[in-house]
């Protein structure tokens, strides 16, 4: 019997293995930390350490985000992905490019496809000017003004939000607690709307394949759907959905800035053949072109640097022109920036 699921979005059968178990996350309650109660922010910090030591994946509640404006964005989310499709791949991604419209990554790969529709646009606070909001009156006109205006908000919260997110991380790995900060502050960052139809043999396919983020720090926030798996403990685990909280996880890149301390996790995203299900995903970058390398203190008492420093640009030009972020990012960025500099 025929499969419904066309070829190039089938998945070997050993990327499909079902998650039973459920991840047991901290959920990390900020309200205290962002009041600056000093007890707070430290027992904050000590969940967060043990979390990114083990599996770099956390969730926080009381972050300082309206729900409303989470329900507002999520409205918004759907206006887009209801478009007509001729309407949305006329704002198909680039080649090199990391922002426009994806239907399933096509552009960029032939097969182990993921079910999924994407939007992607960038994030910046340097200027004056508002870009979310200028990239959907360029993009898509008067249709979707009312939700440019209102995924622009959602960044500035998201921005916020991160940023005191790295304040903790640096308090958590025993840092001046601005030391990353300072990196983040004028970057750019990448928005990232997922849309995940049904799908008739769920069993076949995935919404997202296995992969690290090559990012930095990631915010997510995901529908009451479910969908999220971790792969800690040799298992893939199931990260439940907490309609107040915001998933959290580490990159690749924050990784390398703890000198491989703190953990980049194997994660994906499954579907299935009864609710569409769908996500937001925030990825805090640093400004293009800082050099980024960890803490001075961090690389004395581990003895050594495991990464060659690097920037952000050079990290995203390579999972973008030379590389599918997988599992090995990292390793086979090194690998490639020092290769690229011998050459020099």
């Amino acid at each position: 019997m025929e499969s419904k699921v066309p070829a190039n979005f089938i998945w070997p059968k050993e990327f499909l293995v079902e998650a039973h178990d459920e991840l047991q996350a901290p959920i990390v309650d900020l309200d205290g930390f962002l009041k600056g109660h000093d007890d707070a922010t430290q027992h904050a910090s000590n969940l967060i350490r043990e979390a990114c030591l083990n599996h770099g994946f956390f969730q926080v509640i009381n972050h300082g985000v309206d729900s409303s404006l989470i329900k507002d964005t999520y409205d918004s989310l759907d206006n887009f992905f209801k478009l007509p499709k001729e309407r949305k791949v006329s704002a198909t991604k680039k080649p090199g490019s990391s922002f426009g419209y994806s239907g399933a990554h096509a552009e960029r790969f032939s097969s182990k496809l993921p079910w999924k529709e994407t939007l992607s646009f960038p994030y910046h606070d340097t200027t004056s000017e508002h870009v979310v909001t200028n990239y959907f009156n360029s993009n898509f006109g008067e249709d979707l003004e009312q939700a440019g205006v209102v995924f622009q908000k959602y960044c500035e919260g998201l921005k916020e939000l991160g940023v005191k997110l790295t304040e903790l991380l640096a308090i958590s790995l025993g840092v001046d607690r601005l030391h990353y900060r300072e990196l983040f502050d004028n970057g750019c960052s990448i928005m990232r709307l997922n849309y995940y139809p049904l799908c008739e043999e769920p069993n076949l396919a995935l919404g997202t394949g296995p992969h690290y983020d090559p990012t930095s720090i990631t915010i997510l926030h995901q529908d009451d759907v479910g969908g999220l798996d971790v792969f800690v403990d040799n298992k893939w685990q199931k990260v439940r959905p907490h309609p107040h909280a915001f998933v959290v996880n580490i990159g690749d890149t924050f990784s390398a800035l703890t000198n491989g301390r703190y953990k980049s996790c194997l994660h994906r995203a499954v579907v299935n053949d009864s609710k569409e299900r769908r996500s937001m995903a925030f990825f805090l970058c640093p400004k293009d072109d800082m050099v980024l390398r960890p803490p001075k203190e961090i690389v004395l008492q581990d003895g050594s640097q495991k990464y060659p420093d690097f920037t952000w640009t050079q990290l995203l030009e390579f999972t973008q022109k030379h590389y599918r972020a997988d599992e090995a990012t990292l390793p086979h960025f090194a690998r490639w920036l020092l290769s690229s500099k011998t050459v020099e």
